[in-house]
């Protein structure tokens, strides 16, 4: 044993530790030292006999965890010997790969290990010590059990924080794939990685970011949308934030409660997205609705990127302009009926049911039936100003859709 003036000043060991090292002998030390192998096959034992997780672990799984039981085992040989400080438990219990542990069992059933460790040690305290030492050593039990409970905790919570840095990576690669479109089997990977169970009904959230969005404001946001969402990712790029949401309940309330954690300013979100393909328009059109929201002084918050279908168009969204055409035009036109004409003079005389019906050479009973017609098929009331606006938005586009569309060859004249 070595002599006290010999331990350096910086590891000085506390009172209680330089009297339980005065008091060991070297009997109970040889008894320890001889012992190591049998407590390490009665520790083993009583492992597959108390733990039933135990048991069902592969061959792999349980030799490593054996390891790191005998590795504690003699260990605490060393420290009783040597009593000093706790900062070689890492090292010399759990190994140069402790994250290896937290692979394989969950924190609650390392310290169900270390607790049987510490039980079969201190069973045998009556065989490895005198009576006048019984005292002592089980207290020196106890005390390097709690040493090593504390260790395993700290790699628990690095490797917990090396998954969250890791997690946060992965996740700021999925949100930026679904914005470009990447391929969807790599997307699924990614979103597999992080838990992600959603395979349809996705949407797109966009809007000013607060200016701290630190691990405590993100964590906070993802409980928030967990309450709405069977499914969240958060992305941050500069100065906006994204959520992706999947399998909204309830999105009316959902949309208003989310807007509430972005910053001062406009929310848009995007159309609801069968698929990763469909995520990614919906994203886009999230994006383009950001970028014109200020159009419309009178926007919601937050606001659909449909609902501004005509800032989109006059800010040059082509997929504004087609989803005009194909949801409202093209519906009006196949509808005949006279919807388009009846909804162009509406429109055009102010809005009002007596100037269109003369124009029309109808009754005022009759436009207000089309008016009607116009919004059981397109979705949108004309009688209402703002949905208005979309709705004659949309007949512009159609009608320089229709001027756009290539004249038939005409046959040459035969030269002479």
């Amino acid at each position: 044993m070595a002599p006290k003036n010999s331990t350096p000043a910086a590891h000085k060991p506390t009172a209680a530790q330089t009297s339980m090292a005065a008091g060991t002998t070297s009997v109970t030390l040889e008894r320890l030292r001889a012992n190591i192998g049998p407590l390490s096959t009665m520790m083993l034992r009583e492992l597959e006999k108390t733990l039933p997780w135990y048991r069902r672990l592969s061959a792999d799984e349980r030799s490593s965890l054996g390891l790191v039981a005998q590795n504690g085992i003699s260990a605490f040989v060393s420290w009783y010997e040597h009593p000093s400080s706790p900062s070689w438990v890492l090292s010399d219990v759990f190994g140069t790969a402790p994250t290896e542990l937290t692979r394989s069992i969950s924190l609650q059933r390392a310290l169900q290990l270390i607790r049987t460790v510490v039980q079969v040690v201190e069973d045998r305290v009556p065989e490895l010590a005198d009576a006048h030492e019984q005292v002592a050593l089980r207290e020196a039990v106890l005390r390097y059990s709690r040493e090593v409970a504390f260790a395993a905790a700290d790699v628990y919570a690095r490797a917990a924080e090396n998954r969250g840095a890791w997690d946060t990576r992965l996740e700021a690669l999925a949100v930026d794939g679904i914005l470009r479109g990447e391929n969807t089997d790599a997307l699924q990977s990614r979103m597999s990685a992080l838990g992600w169970k959603t395979h349809s009904k996705f949407t797109i959230m966009v809007g000013p970011a607060p200016s701290e969005t630190d691990a405590s404001f993100l964590a906070t946001l993802r409980r928030a949308a967990a309450r709405f969402a069977a499914d969240v990712m958060v992305g941050i790029q500069g100065d906006r934030l994204i959520l992706v949401l999947g399998e909204v309940a309830n999105p009316e309330s959902a949309y208003h409660r989310l807007s509430e954690l972005f910053a001062p300013g406009s929310v848009v979100y995007g159309p609801l997205a069968q698929d990763l393909a469909g995520a990614t328009a919906s994203a886009k059109a999230a994006f383009a609705g950001m970028a014109v929201v200020r159009g419309w002084t009178a926007a919601p918050r937050p606001v659909s990127a449909d609902d501004l279908w005509p800032e989109r168009v006059i800010g040059g969204d082509d997929s504004a302009r087609r989803a005009l055409l194909t949801n409202i035009y093209q519906p009006l036109l196949g509808a005949s009926n006279g919807l388009v004409e009846t909804l162009n003079s509406y429109l055009q005389h102010g809005h009002s049911l007596e100037a269109a019906a003369r124009d029309l050479f109808v009754h005022s009973n009759t436009v207000r039936y089309r008016l009607r017609r116009v919004c059981d098929v397109t979705g949108w009331d004309p009688l209402v100003p703002r949905e208005a606006f979309v709705l004659q938005t949309a007949l512009v586009v159609g009608r320089l859709s229709a001027a756009v569309k290539p004249a038939p060859d005409r046959p040459v004249p035969r030269s002479t």
